[in-house]
């Protein structure tokens, strides 16, 4: 079965751009940890099913992420994709999925891993910045690369118009991972990506260049 849990917390912007992508899935079902997420009438209104656990009901992280477990489990997903799900996931959570447990982060790994990272990167004067779709592991931002969109940073660039750029190509290279994955283009191996179409090599560094 091709079935896609995806996990949000908030409005879900990536969480939409993969609704909008048309995948070939059985099933899309959409998980919050917050019942006042607003995603979850976006999901709704493109059909996917919903399902609210909220965190706040439970003891610990490690009770919450049983719970959480037993309904994506009940899901038989072929994949699950983070998108803005603000709960720090346990050890033997990630290891439970691992290999079908994707996420997208604002810079291009391993530079600037955790929050603040637009921030971070102007405050570092960097001049190329962008987003990474990798592969959940027990370190924090450090799993294997699916794929990447590099952007310059423009002398004028503040934390929210670097963001907003950013987010553009979230919303163009999320899809492709999960696509690539759900379509049997690749797969998670000993610890990295395993490329089955040849194709994949050649798109997995989206450069927009610079803006019109």
């Amino acid at each position: 079965m091709k079935s896609l849990v995806i996990l949000i917390s908030g409005r879900g912007s990536n969480m939409q751009a993969l609704l909008e992508a048309g995948f070939q899935a059985d099933r899309i079902t959409v998980i919050s940890n917050n019942p006042n997420a607003t995603g979850l009438e976006i999901a709704r209104k493109y059909g996917a099913k919903t399902i609210v656990i909220d965190h706040r009901t439970f003891p610990d992280r490690q009770t919450f992420d049983t719970a959480l477990a037993e309904k994506i489990d009940a899901c038989q997903p072929k994949l699950i994709a983070l998108a803005g799900f603000m709960r720090i996931l346990s050890d033997r959570f990630v290891q439970r999925y691992q290999g079908r447990l994707m996420n997208i982060h604002p810079s291009l790994l391993p530079a600037f891993p955790g929050l603040g990272t637009h921030a971070r990167a102007l405050q570092e004067g960097i001049k190329i910045h962008g987003c990474t779709v990798h592969f959940v592991t027990a370190q924090l931002d450090h799993g294997p690369v699916v794929i990447q969109a590099a952007i310059p940073v423009l002398p004028e660039d503040t934390e929210e118009t670097l963001a907003a750029r950013v987010l553009q190509q979230e919303h163009r290279i999320y899809p492709q991972a999960v696509r690539w994955f759900m379509e049997d283009q690749i797969r998670f191996t000993e610890n990295h990506v395993e490329v089955i179409d040849s194709s994949v090599r050649e798109i997995a560094l989206y450069s927009p260049g610079l803006p019109e």
